[in-house]
């Protein structure tokens, strides 16, 4: 068949259609493979936030001891009584008559520590209205519950010269108001001690018990 003109014509745009379509399709693939290649990308993963230990609350200091005890050893052979200043503690046993013993040391958390001349010593507890515990002194053993001493109940101690002589006398003062103590000049034995005025004499200071 022989072309025409026209048909020549269509023939040429047609082709020059395919070949257009072709290369908008060409042209649209690297795109097409980007956008592929980005949605293949693994989501990020936003890092969890850190978590922060609670502070923990300041540690308070115990508060410092200030009490009195006095009482009975058991069974009766002696008087004991321990004051408490800021958990500075003295005690003193007596007898009355012929033995006495003094002890320094502390009191803190419940508990109690104190040592004396020729290796007296006092361990124990406290609370509750009470000291409860163990004295050696004298060569001699004792243990003990005190009760909590109400003024003038509690612990005296009293120094002074007389006829040149250095005397120390030392009364546990009980809570129905009976008194045990003794004095002991230098270089002599004990002898009791007379009877103390509770309303002119202070209590014994334990953080300067002289």
């Amino acid at each position: 068949m022989k072309r025409t003109p026209v048909l020549t014509l269509l023939a040429g745009l047609a082709v020059a259609a395919v070949l257009l379509v072709m290369s908008a399709i060409a042209a649209n693939k690297p795109a097409d493979d980007k956008v592929t290649a980005a949605n293949e990308l693994p989501a990020s993963t936003a890092a969890p936030a850190p978590t922060l230990s609670p502070t923990p609350p300041p540690t308070q200091a115990p508060a410092k001891v200030n009490a009195t005890w006095a009482g009975v050893v058991d069974g009766g052979a002696a008087t004991i009584a321990i004051a408490v200043k800021d958990g500075v503690a003295v005690a003193y046993l007596c007898d009355g008559k012929k033995i006495e013993a003094w002890l320094q040391g502390t009191a803190a958390a419940g508990k109690l520590s104190l040592t004396g001349k020729n290796g007296a010593t006092l361990t124990g507890t406290f609370g509750g209205g009470k000291a409860t515990g163990k004295i050696v002194a004298s060569g001699k053993s004792w243990t003990f519950t005190a009760p909590t001493a109400q003024p003038p109940g509690g612990l005296y101690r009293a120094a002074q010269f007389v006829n040149s002589a250095n005397v120390v006398c030392g009364w546990i003062v009980l809570a129905d108001g009976t008194q045990v103590g003794v004095c002991t000049p230098d270089g002599k034995e004990p002898e009791p001690a007379p009877r103390l005025d509770v309303t002119a004499a202070r209590p014994i200071n334990p953080q300067d018990p002289t």
